[in-house]
């Protein structure tokens, strides 16, 4: 298996290279770039696994630079800021973040973060052994590809664990805690909205309307239930 290939974007150059030597030490081959310009040509011309984000960039910021990679690609994101506020948490998680590591952090931390975002292992059963279909909603864990009425949704790789897991528990209320557990790995506040805003996310893509929902259902007070129906598995 090749190794997996990690861009750092952080315009702390000396941060950068730091994390770069460390990576490599976990047998990852790591990049970094100072310029988000810089950092997006590398991005359209190297085929990376993962993305470290930085929040505070020169001359544009992190949320738009990973609003524009969002245009492009679902390739796993790691946002790292100094704010550490529960509102960038929440805009980063709506931009399509895969995971939020505030600073200072220790890089042992960082390396556990990208393990399990890297992870697929850790995916439902029934959904890891096939194609889960349910009515014109198709599951495919080998490619993490999700398609509605054969057309592709584009989801990160947050929003396929967030809706393997409920599809899992097939008319099961899954609250919002143990959502949280089963998305270890992210740094989660269990007070703030965070899941809110993912399952938000998550329905845009499916467009699946809350009032009138096809696949997720809220339970007020409990948490969320996946709906679809017409389930088959189909081994590929």
């Amino acid at each position: 298996m090749s190794k997996a290939r990690l861009l750092i974007i952080d315009d702390d150059s000396a941060l950068g290279q730091r994390l770069v030597r460390y990576l490599n030490q976990f047998d990852y081959t790591a990049d970094a770039a100072v310029h988000p310009a810089d950092a997006l040509k590398r991005l359209e011309q190297t085929a990376y696994d993962l993305v470290i984000l930085d929040v505070m960039l020169p001359d544009m910021d992190g949320f738009e630079v990973l609003r524009r990679l969002r245009g492009s690609t679902q390739v796993p994101v790691i946002m790292l800021t100094a704010r550490g506020d529960v509102a960038d948490r929440i805009v980063g998680l709506e931009l399509g973040a895969d995971d939020y590591l505030p600073k200072p952090f220790e890089p042992r931390e960082l390396v556990a973060r990208i393990q399990t975002v890297l992870r697929r292992g850790s995916l439902p059963d029934t959904v890891r052994e096939g194609a889960a279909v349910f009515g014109d909603l198709v599951i495919d864990a080998r490619s993490e590809r999700v398609t509605i009425a054969g057309k592709e949704a584009g989801l990160t790789h947050l929003e396929f664990r967030l809706l393997a897991i409920l599809a899992d528990r097939q008319f099961h209320i899954v609250p919002r805690d143990r959502l949280l557990d089963l998305l270890r790995g992210v740094e989660w506040d269990a007070f703030d909205r965070s899941i809110d805003v993912l399952v938000s996310r998550l329905r845009q893509k499916l467009e699946d309307d809350p009032a009138h929902p096809r696949y997720i259902k809220t339970v007020r007070g409990s948490g969320y239930m996946f709906i679809g129906g017409g389930e088959t598995i189909h081994d590929r």
